[in-house]
């Protein structure tokens, strides 16, 4: 057995100890437990080493990475995003109809504008293309601690907990889809099709925006035969352990192609593979068990604790501390007033355009995942990773303060009756 690997063992099993007793001290604060495998990746990394003793960047104190480690974390984002699509019930979008579509379009466009000038601002020697991704990052909202208050205080199914929910699924798909976009139209070098190079050698923009495009179409009309082939083989042999085992092979194949071939990050073709499949619920919810399984356990720790071993300090400079501090509430006033705006607009009540608001400004796996993909395309500097990382504490640790505070009194408006839907009615 190799030098490397006998150290990617000591590696991995110093990060999923660690990340497991992390993880399981932000569950008793009441955080999400990927911040514990963050905090985990921290402790391992130069960021606390490097305050003691001359270590190299991206280390894991004391063996120095290697690429079995990069592997495995790619392969770990691959799976949150899948199961993140598997997760998604397109029924709940379809119930609360425009409404939903309008509240999660201005949670992404008034973000992305207002990123886009903070970026302009703090980052006045950067290209634009630097400038649109701070507003990505800010775009996808985090929705499973809200999840858990509005359950945790009986109003998961109400109108604005649907609204809520249905609006953040929307949102991470928006915030995907101009990720793609901007990582294809800056060059960026995390994503490499060799069929893109060869059609449009010049990188024309309206031709990559068209490729991209193209991938949905396709992804689409081949989703269409696989939902229904799923269908039948759940039909004929259900819960059986061929099912996650093709499910797993359609995801890493769309990763492969949406990247290799079209030019998508390989994260939307993940999400997007998850999302076909969610369309059979019986044996979405079955696969979602068996991946969340492997990908919680092995390959989303080493992802998430990676983020925290290349956080690094140095270079984190006066600037960047105020540019943090303007991000953050950035971040979170965006949300609130461009998601309880709109909702304010269909003659809900203050009340209610508070929660909603309030229910959309936590970030989480999304945010740190678009961050990465960003960084590793070049689109913004690695001393930025942590100014993230703090966006998704504070909105955690916010949003259920702030709910909490909103529910003392209980005055939210009835969830609609399937007449009140079907008539359009949201008074």
């Amino acid at each position: 057995m190799g030098i490397q690997l006998v150290d990617f063992l000591c590696q991995l099993s110093l990060i999923l100890i660690t990340a497991k007793l992390s993880g399981i001290l932000m569950r008793k604060l009441g955080l999400p437990q990927v911040l514990g495998f963050i905090v985990a990746g921290i402790l391992l990394g130069p960021a606390i080493w490097g305050l003691f003793m001359e270590v190299k960047a991206d280390t894991i104190f004391p063996i120095s990475r290697n690429g079995y480690l990069d592997a495995f974390a790619e392969v770990g984002v691959i799976f949150v995003m899948f199961t993140a699509g598997l997760e998604t019930n397109l029924e709940d979008i379809k119930n609360t109809g425009v409404i939903s579509v309008l509240i999660a379009l201005a949670g992404v466009i008034l973000p992305l504008a207002a990123g886009f000038g903070l970026g302009a601002l703090f980052l006045p020697d950067e290209e634009w293309h630097t400038w649109l991704f701070i507003g990505t990052i800010i775009t996808a909202t985090s929705v499973g601690i809200t999840v858990e208050v509005l359950r945790e205080l009986g109003k998961l199914q109400t109108k604005v907990g649907t609204i809520i929910m249905s609006a953040a699924i929307i949102d991470d798909v928006l915030g995907i889809i101009v990720l793609s976009v901007i990582l294809s139209i800056s060059g960026g070098n995390a994503v490499s099709s060799p069929v893109l190079d060869l059609i449009n050698p010049n990188g024309n923009i309206a031709i990559n925006i068209i490729w991209i495009f193209a991938f949905f179409v396709f992804a689409i009309g081949v989703g269409i035969l696989l939902s229904k082939l799923f269908k039948f083989i759940e039909k004929k042999t259900p819960h059986t352990r061929r099912i996650p085992i093709l499910s797993i092979a359609t995801c890493l194949m769309y990763a492969f192609i949406a990247e290799r071939v079209f030019g998508v990050a390989d994260i939307t073709g993940a999400y997007v593979a998850g999302l076909i499949l969610s369309t059979n619920q019986a044996s979405a919810q079955y696969v979602d068990r068996k991946v969340t399984i492997n990908s919680y356990t092995l390959f989303a720790p080493i992802f998430f604790a990676g983020i925290g071993i290349k956080i690094s300090f140095e270079g984190f400079t006066l600037n960047v501390l105020w540019f943090s501090l303007a991000f953050v509430f950035t971040a979170i006033l965006t949300k609130i007033i461009g998601c309880g705006g709109v909702a304010r607009c269909f003659k809900f009540s203050w009340k209610d355009c508070a929660r909603i608001g309030v229910g959309m400004i936590t970030r989480g796996e999304v945010a740190l995942i678009v961050t990465e993909k960003g960084i590793a395309g070049g689109l913004l500097a690695p001393q930025y990773r942590a100014i993230v990382v703090m966006l998704v504490m504070v909105s955690s640790l916010l949003a259920p303060i702030l709910l909490k505070l909103l529910y003392r009194k209980d005055d939210e408006t009835p969830l609609p009756t399937k007449q009140e839907l079907e008539e359009g009615h949201f008074e």
